[in-house]
């Protein structure tokens, strides 16, 4: 096991490294930041110390090793536009998209899982059809529309739920989050529902896929001869088997979750990492884009760790594999 996660160590670095040279100079490639943080009536010898100032006047080449010798030092740079570390002013929005992407997650894995052995159980009953068909309106409409919909239906036709924002923030077990007030609840369920649909619909097919998979093998088979209970057989047998598939693909969307929920986040005016993206992107903050990629690139990462060492605890058959090799 020690060997394994080295190994994956080892590769995270190279990963890290390569993603950043692709990162710097895509961001590099786009516009001058000069253009947008220097006001037009600065004169000539105020522009150019300004550009000195936020380190432009150097080759690309060079401001990529300055920016790489900083981050080995754990400095990501600071933001043109708040002049503070792009570390710490990401740092302070991620508690936000956190909680969204958590709750998001888990709200998919409580309503997909149930579905999905539901409708594997029953295949081909009506019961079966129509949850297929509730994933597939889930997987069709696109978040943004989604997001729009429920902010018309239930903020502006019903007023039922908040529009936008993160509402009253509490503490739970000394953990500042929406979850502690009611206030709170009520500003991430619409969010939270948006973000989630695609992902109820994802986990829903795929239980549904590994149930269908399971049902027919020769343990299965060998459980029901011994007697035992339907329950048993599913809940245990069955389901263990279908974890691993779960695991990966909720661990990637986990991933993707917090990195990728920018249009959420936007419409709804979330305070979290993906609005401050696209308030530095239309400004052209480099170092905040740079800074926002490589961290979503090391959560990824940390991630993907970490759902492969989930596996040997789901199946000890990974965990012998990996001490043979």
């Amino acid at each position: 096991m020690l060997v394994f996660i080295l190994r994956r160590l080892i590769q995270s670095v190279v990963v890290i490294f390569l993603v950043s040279i692709l990162v710097f100079i895509g961001v590099f490639s786009i516009g001058n930041p000069a253009d947008i943080l220097i006001p037009a009536e600065a004169s000539q010898m105020e522009r150019d110390a300004a550009i000195k100032s936020l380190g432009l006047d150097k080759p690309m080449y060079e401001q990529y090793f300055i920016f790489l010798s900083n981050a080995m030092k754990g400095d990501l740079g600071r933001s043109f536009v708040f002049n503070q570390p792009t570390i710490s002013l990401i740092t302070a929005r991620m508690p936000a998209t956190l909680e969204l992407a958590f709750c998001a997650l888990f709200l998919s894995l409580v309503i997909g899982i149930p579905l999905g052995m539901i409708a594997g159980y029953k295949a081909n009953s009506l019961l079966d059809r129509t949850i297929m068909t509730g994933s597939i309106l889930g997987f069709s409409a696109p978040t943004f529309w989604t997001a729009i919909l429920l902010i018309m239906v239930f903020a502006v036709g019903l007023h039922w739920l908040p529009p936008s924002g993160r509402g009253q923030l509490g503490k739970i077990l000394g953990i500042t989050t929406s979850l502690a007030t009611w206030d709170g609840i009520r500003h991430l369920v619409l969010p939270v529902t948006s973000l989630s649909l695609f992902k109820i619909s994802l986990v829903t097919r795929l239980t549904r896929s590994g149930i269908r998979e399971t049902l027919p093998m020769d343990f299965v088979k060998y459980a029901r001869a011994k007697g035992l209970r339907k329950s048993r057989i599913v809940f245990v047998h069955v389901f263990r088997n279908v974890l691993i598939p779960i695991v990966t693909v909720v661990g990637m969307e986990l991933g993707s979750l917090i990195a990728f929920g920018v249009v959420t986040e936007t419409i709804y005016a979330w305070p979290g990492t993906g609005k401050l993206l696209i308030d530095s992107i239309t400004r052209l903050d480099r170092p905040m884009i740079v800074a926002w990629l490589m961290i979503t690139v090391m959560l990824f990462i940390v991630i993907n760790l970490v759902v492969d060492l989930s596996y040997s605890l789901i199946d000890p058959r990974i965990r012998l594999q990996r001490k043979k090799s």
